[in-house]
């Protein structure tokens, strides 16, 4: 990039009009990748399993100021206790990570199957943990630890064949004057966001992809107070100089080179291209000393497997303390993780979405000749039933041991019996066949058997009608721990109707659960089920109101018990009895058999 083109784009950015977002932070995700696919993603695409680290000067803090503690995001913890920023700059002076191990780090990264790590370079406290000639608030030059972990990690990885990352917050950074965010330290109306642009973010951005090596990826976060064309010029320029780096859609205005989904978010359906769901291993991506809800193997390898179907990759996050250490249950779990990749990964190296849809056992990943079943949910009887199986099966066995499987294949339909267990968290069956599988997701009918206790029923798979609406609700538990949920809303009048058809394949008696959140303007509203030619009353319970910033409750409410005489394909209605407020909204409809 020659001189006068960088004066260029500074002008550019300087002159241009402000775009100020009034976004609340989750709307910053930008979830939208461009139109036509970088050539470079075929790696990310195969890759499936990535580290997210996120470190900095709240790791020291551990989610504690000024003796109280705090929960959900550690990295917020300046946002959430309105630390000022000059008080938050002497939390460098003690910051003295001396327990860090590049190498260490990188063989558990190695150990656990992880193909690509990202960590944080600078993240929205504004302090950066590489060698920065930006600005002095840096590790190298502000603590005493007075040395640069960036490059020391950054050789690590790629010695170990894992792509390398950086993760920057391109717009908040409560450290500067002009930075995003920081409302409580300075005024909004007295802020220059393109000063802060050209002074410090793009400058140390520049920094991070001239100085580290071939960056596989640019984890951009909360993009912000830059138009479209300006986000395009930021764009340009850092591709100029990392031209096959990978940028993420949270660079905002649909600019990314792949997507990347809201935080714990997994799409509902299989979405094409590359992208990307991102997990924290407990409830905070940094690091909080009471924060001991760590996801267990069987629950990482779980969430890996379904995030693969849909043909995405899982980041999970680790956040280190702040000497450098790395949670005890992250270290003992990841390893664990890598130990059951090391015998099943051919099922999520290099897979596509699962050309089966998610049936009552588990979930589906698929290569060329090859269909891979994750048993999530082992049924009672032994017996697996996958459908839409029109192509030629060749051979059906254990992917870790290769053990054959008896099958048999009746009207499109493959049956095969479950060997004992033998995997710690689950097993994996290769279904291998010649000829050209049918994609299962064009004729989707989801089953019903008497050997599933809990029968779930997703919105995914229903049709609505009228006023009626699927939409994906976000809200959080702790600050910051945000969870999405499908959801149909919208059913007000009795025309608004929420429709479900599937496939119930033994004949019996079931209990039918409505799951759904209500709040108390709702509740005590009638509602219509209309089941194999039959209606059901029920009345709505409360649970809780819906706001993007609290739990939201789901209850699990029995309205009926049915009896299905013969197996077959069935519909199921709801609807409100009358015109009214909102009758709930629906996350999924249960059917459990009565034994």
């Amino acid at each position: 990039m020659n001189k006068l083109r960088k004066i260029s784009i500074y002008l550019f950015l300087f002159f241009s009009t402000i775009y100020i977002s009034q976004a609340q932070d989750i709307e910053r995700w930008d979830k939208n990748a461009v139109g036509k696919e970088n050539p470079n993603t075929q790696w990310f695409q195969d890759a499936k399993f990535g580290m997210f680290i996120h470190w900095g000067l709240y790791s020291k803090l551990a989610g504690v100021w000024d003796n109280k503690d705090y929960y959900g995001s550690g990295e917020w913890l300046m946002h959430q206790a309105k630390i000022p920023a000059k008080a938050y700059e002497k939390v460098a002076a003690s910051f003295n990570p001396q327990k860090f191990n590049a190498e260490a780090w990188a063989d558990l990264a190695k150990d656990a199957g992880i193909k690509y790590m990202v960590i944080t370079a600078k993240h929205h406290e504004g302090f950066a943990m590489y060698d920065s000639k930006v600005s002095d608030f840096n590790i190298v030059k502000a603590s005493p630890y007075g040395k640069d972990p960036m490059k020391a990690l950054a050789n690590a990885t790629r010695k170990r064949g894992i792509q390398f990352g950086f993760y920057y917050s391109q717009f908040l950074d409560w450290h500067e004057p002009n930075g995003g965010g920081n409302k409580w330290d300075f005024k909004e109306a007295d802020k220059d966001y393109l000063k802060y642009y050209k002074e410090k973010s793009i400058p140390q951005l520049k920094e991070l992809l001239s100085n580290y090596g071939n960056l596989g990826i640019v984890w951009f976060d909360m993009p912000g107070g830059l138009t479209k064309v300006q986000t395009q010029a930021l764009v340009d320029e850092m591709h100029a100089l990392q031209p096959k780096s990978l940028f993420s859609s949270r660079v905002g205005q649909g600019l990314g080179d792949y997507r990347t989904f809201g935080d714990s978010e997994v799409p509902a359906t299989p979405i094409k291209g590359a992208w990307e769901s991102i997990y924290t291993h407990n409830d905070s991506w940094g690091y909080i000393s009471h924060d001991m809800n760590f996801k267990t193997p069987e629950e990482i390898t779980q969430l890996l497997a379904n995030v693969a179907s849909k043909g995405g990759n899982l980041m999970l996050n680790i956040g280190p303390d702040g000497e450098g250490n790395i949670p005890y249950y992250s270290e003992k779990y990841l390893r664990e993780t890598g130990k059951w990749l090391e015998k099943n990964g051919e099922s999520i190296y290099g897979s596509t979405y699962g050309l089966v849809p998610a049936q009552p056992w588990g979930v589906s990943t698929s290569k060329p000749g090859k269909l891979y079943l994750h048993i999530l949910n082992p049924p009672k009887n032994g017996k697996i039933r996958v459908p839409g199986i029109n192509a030629t099966v060749t051979n059906v066995a254990m992917l870790n041991s290769n053990t054959r499987l008896k099958y048999e294949i009746k009207d499109q339909i493959l049956y095969l019996n479950l060997p004992t267990k033998v995997e710690p968290y689950h097993e994996v069956i290769t279904v291998s066949f010649n000829g050209q599988l049918n994609d299962g997701y064009l004729n989707s009918v989801p089953t019903v058997s008497a050997a599933y206790d809990n029968n779930m029923l997703e919105i995914i798979h229903s049709k609505t009608s009228a006023a009626a609406k699927i939409q994906t609700l976000t809200y959080s538990h702790y600050f910051g721990d945000w969870k999405h949920t499908p959801c149909v809303t919208g059913m007000v009048k009795p025309k608004d109707q929420v429709t479900f058809q599937f496939n119930i394949t033994e004949p019996g008696d079931y209990k039918v659960q409505l799951e759904y959140a209500c709040p108390e303007e709702s509740a005590k509203q009638e509602g219509i089920m209309e089941f194999d030619h039959k209606t059901y009353k029920f009345q709505t319970l409360r649970t809780s109101e819906y706001s993007s910033s609290k739990p939201l409750l789901f209850i699990k409410h029995p309205v009926a018990t049915v009896t299905v005489r013969e197996p077959g394909i069935y519909t199921l209605n709801l609807r409100p009895e009358s015109n009214t407020k909102e009758l709930f909204k629906l996350k999924s409809v249960i059917f459990q058999p009565i034994r």
